[in-house]
């Protein structure tokens, strides 16, 4: 670890005012809505719920990386029924070309004239499945999308409806005939997590739910889109204290001098902390970020983002532990309300 670690002292920061605490508290009772919705369909997994619509309110994707059978397609069904969004599925496989998941220009013969037909991606969420088993020429069809909520198609640029959600999939086991994505499109994630298997007592309740048709298939929406678009503005006035940013600065800044990492965080990485974190505080209806909103959800953010160098990996360094030893070494600011 870096020498330079900062002060252990405990720093107390008074609170100047906070941004709409009634809106803050509109898009808590929206999320508690959408995750109570999402849990009739999926057990036990409350935490990947609440990043998922972290993700999903800072405007960012995610990235789920499980063994096949955990429940991947049915989070991204459950949360497009619950918010009544369009849902599309694409099957990565070697052969799907960018013009499947983008769309192509076909000649109407009757017209004489080029039509638009456009691609699974134009939906409000995508999944695209096993994305590691795409060529990296389709992998990059997704890119203009993920990052400008657009697709550009023989010169012309067409918008997507917000609001516009990737949830990739890819199976850390079976790497054979695989691609796997580079660093650079890792980043464009704005999450990573895995869903893992249940615990005994909840594949239980899952038989039971199971036992006659699946709960999805009567999964009723209660949320508007529009409503989740508004949230998502609304997660951009969240009031973060300049001693919160410092502590989230300093978190990220590490993991550049860090020994053991060939790549730290990105600028990209420093703003999808910060804007998950003005996400979190939202989702528990307050109006300001604490400390805990930014360590609850810097390990799927910076995870996936950091490159462990080959002579650590051999001594069993992993992203994860640095960045448990990078929160354990840096000063917490205690937040108080006036």
């Amino acid at each position: 670890m870096s020498s330079s670690s900062p002060n252990p002292s405990v720093t107390t920061v008074p609170i100047r005012g906070g941004a709409s605490p009634a809106a803050a508290a509109a898009v808590g009772e929206l999320a508690k809505r959408i995750i109570g919705n999402v849990e009739l369909a999926i057990v036990g997994k409350r935490k990947q719920c609440v990043l998922s619509l972290v993700a999903w309110l800072s405007g960012g994707h995610i990235l789920l990386e499980d063994v096949p059978g955990v429940a991947k397609t049915m989070l991204a069904r459950a949360l497009a029924r619950s918010v009544g969004c369009k849902f599309k599925r694409v099957q990565c496989t070697p052969d799907l070309l960018p013009s499947d998941v983008t769309g192509t220009s076909i000649f109407n013969q009757k017209t004489a004239e080029f039509e638009f037909r456009p691609g699974p991606v134009f939906t409000q969420i995508l999944l695209a499945d096993e994305i590691n088993r795409a060529t990296p020429r389709t992998q990059a069809s997704l890119l203009e999308a993920m990052a400008e909520a657009c697709v550009t198609v023989d010169s012309t640029t067409h918008s997507l409806q917000p609001p516009f959600l990737v949830i990739a999939t890819q199976n850390p086991v079976d790497h054979e005939g695989t691609f796997p994505l580079p660093e650079a499109q890792l980043d464009r994630f704005m999450m990573r997590f895995s869903l893992g298997y249940p615990s005994m007592d909840e594949e239980f309740r899952m038989l039971e739910m199971l036992q006659g048709a699946h709960p999805i298939d009567t999964l009723k929406a209660v949320a508007a889109a529009e409503e989740l678009v508004q949230a998502q503005a609304e997660i951009r006035k969240i009031h973060v204290d300049p001693r919160v940013r410092q502590y989230l600065l300093q978190i990220v800044h590490q993991t550049r001098r860090h020994e053991d990492l060939a790549l730290g965080g990105s600028p990209r990485a420093t703003i999808a902390l910060f804007r998950c974190s003005q996400a979190m505080a939202a989702i528990r209806g307050r109006a300001f970020v604490l400390p805990d909103d930014v360590k609850r959800i810097v390990a799927p953010v910076m995870n996936h983002r950091l490159i462990v160098r080959p002579e650590s990996r051999l001594r069993k360094v992993t992203a994860e532990k640095i960045v448990e030893e990078i929160l354990s070494e840096i000063a917490v600011p205690t937040i108080e309300a006036e």
